[in-house]
C-alpha cells in the first residue's frame, strides 16, 4: 500500500533540473520528523515546512499496486507533449520510505524518468534516473554519490565542506526559507557569498515560489 499526500502536475523548482515539466508525487511520512509541530524542537529535523502527514492533498490518496500509482501518475502527463519525455519526481517527506523497484519498473514501462528528492538516509532501490540527496542536520548519510547534492544553508551542524568530497555530479546550496518567522534576512545574500568564494556549489533558488507555482 502506497499513502500519497498529494500527486500534482507542475514544473520542478529547484536544483539541476528547474524549469522542467514533471508530475510530483509526495509520499506521506518522513523518518527525521513526524510532521506535528508538537514534535518539531525533538526532531531529527527542524526546518521542514512541508506538510506531508496524511493522505488528503491533491491528487492523494492510498494505492494498493504498484500499477494503480503508476497509472495515477500517468494520468497527469499532458497527452500533447510532444518530444518531452515523462518524468515524475517522488519526494516527501522521505520518499524512500515507500518508492520501491516494482514501482519503478512500472513507470519506465510507460515511458517515465524517475527522480527522487532524499534525506539520503535510507537505501535507494534500482533503477532510479535521478538522485537528489538533501542532507539533514548531522544525520548520517548512506547515500553518498548521485546525481545531484541540494543542501539547505546554513545549517549548523551540516557545513558545506562535510559534502564536497561525495560522488555527486552537481553540487547545489538552497537558501532556508522558513519565512518570516525563522528565516534570517540576509540568508539568500550569505549563500550566494558563499557560492562565490566556493565555485564548486551553485546556488538553487525555489523559482516555484517566485514565479507563484507550486
Amino acid at each position: 500500500m502506497y499513502q500519497v499526500k498529494e500527486a500534482f502536475y507542475t514544473l520542478q523548482g529547484e536544483g539541476a533540473q528547474a524549469g522542467r515539466a514533471s508530475v510530483f508525487c509526495r509520499f506521506s511520512g518522513c523518518n527525521l520528523w513526524s510532521g506535528r509541530e508538537q514534535d518539531r524542537a525533538t526532531a531529527r529535523c527542524t526546518f521542514c515546512d512541508t506538510d506531508f502527514i496524511g493522505t488528503d492533498g491533491q491528487g492523494g490518496g492510498r494505492f494498493a499496486t504498484p500499477e494503480a500509482l503508476a497509472q495515477h501518475i500517468l494520468a497527469m502527463w499532458p497527452n500533447e507533449a510532444g518530444k518531452a519525455t515523462p518524468y515524475v519526481v517522488f519526494t516527501g517527506g522521505e520518499p524512500l520510505l515507500q518508492l520501491d523497484a516494482a514501482l519503478i519498473v512500472n513507470l519506465h514501462s510507460l515511458g517515465f524518468e524517475v527522480a527522487v528528492e532524499t534525506n539520503g538516509t535510507l537505501h535507494p532501490p534500482a533503477g532510479i534516473d535521478w538522485l537528489c540527496v538533501s542532507p539533514k542536520g548531522n544525520n548520517p548519510l548512506v547515500i553518498q554519490q548521485g546525481d545531484e547534492l541540494k543542501l539547505v544553508y546554513p545549517q549548523v551542524e551540516a557545513p558545506p565542506e562535510a559534502f564536497a568530497h561525495l560522488d555527486f555530479r552537481h553540487f547545489f546550496l538552497q537558501p532556508m526559507d522558513l519565512s518570516p518567522v525563522h528565516q534570517d534576512a540576509d540568508t539568500v545574500s550569505r549563500t550566494t557569498a558563499y557560492c562565490l568564494a566556493h565555485p564548486q556549489w551553485r546556488l538553487s533558488l525555489q523559482t516555484h515560489k517566485i514565479a507563484g507555482f507550486d
